[in-house]
């Protein structure tokens, strides 16, 4: 393994958190020290992203040139974070080698927590760099960590009414050993439900604090309010299937329909909703068949319904 990295999971990847409990914010890596085939693909319209245009069909010269996403709170500022990540893995020499320097190609997005905590609180290189030495296979903790750390969800009655956010991992395995994995930070505006109940899972509490108060009885009268500007909900989705950068590319896309399915409403003007995905197979290929495509793409929006819930489910305090 490269510069004595941890081993990589099955799936070619290792994921490392930074949590800051005081300042209440914190970001999550995702690392493919053997290179990955990577995709992306924003929904929501207010995003903050770093290196995305990389990830689009037709853009570099090397399909596997992606070694990471980084998952970051801290908003715009937390993007500074990727620093850290870039100079860890250029150090353990992962990255794409041009003849005079080893350049890893790694992709952001941040969501903005800073209404949570130490407002001055910010991931920075450094804590970009300590999620890359915690980065492991397995034992990947979950709920109010790394880029989820400040992370809240039904914030459509303003922060005093929401709840607790954070970080949700999940997979399904398929036949011939191709699997799917998602990791998400939640910091939705609106609510988080169940699709399999209808029952609202984490979202605006009522005055007492007593019950949740449905989204769809508050959009309507909450016009008086600052515009809610502390959401986002950003994930990696990651396969070992064999997938082209266009394939990878709609698998990201598809993937955004798990965060309709659990989150009402989702990739809206207040949110930045951005998902990357990454194929880490090895080798060239023309294309999945179309039913196995559909049959990925498919347990790619099933993985990130059981993340998004698993991530409010885990997430039982402030930085807990």
């Amino acid at each position: 393994m490269s510069g004595g990295l941890r081993a990589p999971s099955p799936l070619g990847v290792l994921i490392g958190h930074h949590t800051d409990r005081v300042g209440a914010t914190g970001c999550t890596v995702v690392l493919c020290p053997r290179g990955a085939v990577g995709g992306v693909a924003v929904r929501g319209g207010a995003p903050c992203t770093r290196e995305t245009d990389i990830f689009r069909p037709g853009a570099g010269v090397d399909p596997r040139r992606v070694h990471g996403v980084l998952l970051t709170g801290g908003s715009v500022f937390g993007l500074a974070a990727c620093d850290g990540v870039v100079r860890y893995l250029s150090g353990h020499g992962v990255g794409f080698h041009t003849g005079h320097a080893c350049i890893p190609i790694v992709g952001a997005a941040g969501l903005y927590d800073l209404a949570v905590g130490d407002a001055g609180a910010r991931p920075d290189a450094e804590a970009g760099r300590a999620a890359c030495a915690d980065a492991r296979a397995t034992r990947i903790a979950e709920g109010a960590v790394g880029a989820g750390t400040g992370a809240t969800v039904g914030k459509a009655l303003g922060m005093d009414r929401c709840m607790k956010g954070g970080v949700g991992i999940a997979s399904i395995r398929l036949a011939h050993g191709v699997a799917v994995q998602a990791v998400v930070a939640v910091n939705a505006f609106g609510e988080v439900v169940d699709p399999s109940s209808g029952a609202i899972v984490a979202g605006v509490r009522s005055a007492g604090r007593r019950r949740m108060q449905p989204i769809d009885e508050l959009l309507d009268v909450s016009a008086q309010l600052p515009p809610p500007l502390t959401n986002t909900t950003i994930g990696v989705v990651i396969t070992n299937a064999r997938l082209t950068k266009e394939e990878v590319t709609e698998l990201a896309d598809v993937a955004h329909d798990g965060l309709a399915r659990c989150i009402r409403p989702a990739h809206t003007r207040a949110d930045g909703d951005t998902l990357f995905a990454l194929s880490t197979a090895s080798g060239a290929r023309s294309g999945l068949a179309m039913l196995d495509l559909m049959a990925l793409q498919h347990a790619a929006t099933r993985a990130l319904v059981q993340a998004v819930l698993r991530a409010v489910r885990l997430a039982n305090g402030l930085a807990a």
